[in-house]
């Protein structure tokens, strides 16, 4: 089975209409935000009625040449639902695409299906020692706290390239802050419900502007500020049912907060968030365009933040490849603690 979908939003006189070419729908004319909303919410219906075991899915872009993209770097690593953007925002596409490929493309839509891998049993030994059976004991310990650290990283990671594509592209950094810690905190129904000591030690607390910012996109219902603690409904289909459940995605979202080991929970919203997309990657490389994109900012702007990392000893160094458009970054070791001085500017390529 194939399993791309494509949705396309034609100029109306009183406003876009969507078209979907595979069901033949139509729509009457919607405003901006609610296009985007209706767009994303079609093409979960699509994805939800064809829905395929892991086993069988297939990466597409493999079928086309891997032309979504510039660069051919290989199909490989597990098939996601990978959701592109085109036209300025008036085609709409949704297609299994392999890890590799969609690093290269856009947004990864959460997974919906039921989660079913879990850590394994530790190995039954016969007739095993105290001494060896307390060290593998521990050894599995250690092994799945490394698994749950990487699934963290990698659930906070998939969020915030959705969330490129589900929000605006000028959404504010702190606004994207607070969507990601909506996203990871929601219930089957949307219902999220923000504790005051949350939104406090983000530093948002107070600050409507963020709700407004994204109820104007149409992502979320306002809150009543006068209740406490703070209570949303998400508009967006495809923060429902998401996988892993709930536990998980609040651990993720706890991480979020402090994502070892870029931690800088007194920064600025637009640092903040930079060291969040930095930390989520192991590889410690991306495209610029995809980060500055992620940020919500040029890419002479997300440089100016990679190089204020750099003076605070977050990072050692920075390096953009205008030929192929990667950036790379070094970690600073464990023991350079941050500095208030200022440091040489990181060097750009």
């Amino acid at each position: 089975m194939r399993r791309i979908w494509t949705v396309e939003l034609r100029p109306r006189p009183g406003g876009p209409a969507l078209v979907c070419p595979a069901c033949t729908a139509h729509t009457s004319s919607l405003t901006g935000s609610s296009a985007r909303s209706a767009v994303l919410a079609h093409l979960a219906c699509h994805a939800r009625a064809d829905a395929l075991p892991a086993h069988l899915r297939s990466c597409q872009c493999q079928a086309r040449g891997c032309r979504w993209h510039p660069r051919h770097r290989g199909c490989a690593g597990p098939v996601l639902l990978a959701l592109t953007r085109d036209r300025s925002g008036r085609a709409w596409r949704l297609a299994d695409t392999c890890a590799a490929c969609a690093a290269a493309t856009t947004a990864v839509v959460p997974d919906t299906l039921p989660g079913s891998s879990r850590p394994p049993a530790s190995p039954c030994l016969s007739t095993p020692t105290r001494r060896s059976y307390t060290r593998l004991q521990e050894r599995v310990r250690v092994q799945v706290r490394v698994r749950v650290r990487v699934r963290v990283r990698v659930r906070v990671r998939e969020m915030l390239t959705y969330l490129g594509a589900a929000l605006p592209r000028f959404t504010s950094p702190a606004a994207r802050l607070l969507a990601l810690q909506c996203a990871l905190r929601t219930d089957t129904r949307g219902h999220v419900q923000l504790p005051t000591g949350l939104l406090r030690g983000m530093r948002l607390r107070g600050n409507r502007e963020l709700w407004l910012e994204l109820a104007h996109a149409d992502w979320l219902t306002l809150p009543d500020f006068r209740a406490l603690p703070v209570q949303v409904w998400l508009l967006d289909a495809a923060m429902l049912d998401q996988a892993p459940g709930r536990r998980a995605r609040c651990r993720a979202a706890d991480w979020a907060l402090r994502p070892v080991p870029l931690v800088l929970p007194t920064a600025a919203p637009a640092l903040r968030l930079t060291a969040l997309l930095l930390a989520a990657r192991a590889e410690h490389t991306t495209d610029m365009d995809t980060l500055s994109r992620l940020c919500g900012h040029s890419p002479q702007q997300t440089g100016d933040l990679l190089d204020r990392l750099v003076t605070t000893c977050t990072l050692q160094a920075w390096k953009h490849n205008r030929e192929t458009d990667e950036v790379f970054w070094q970690l600073s070791q464990p023991q350079t603690q941050p500095r208030s001085v200022a440091l040489p500017r990181g060097h750009q390529a």
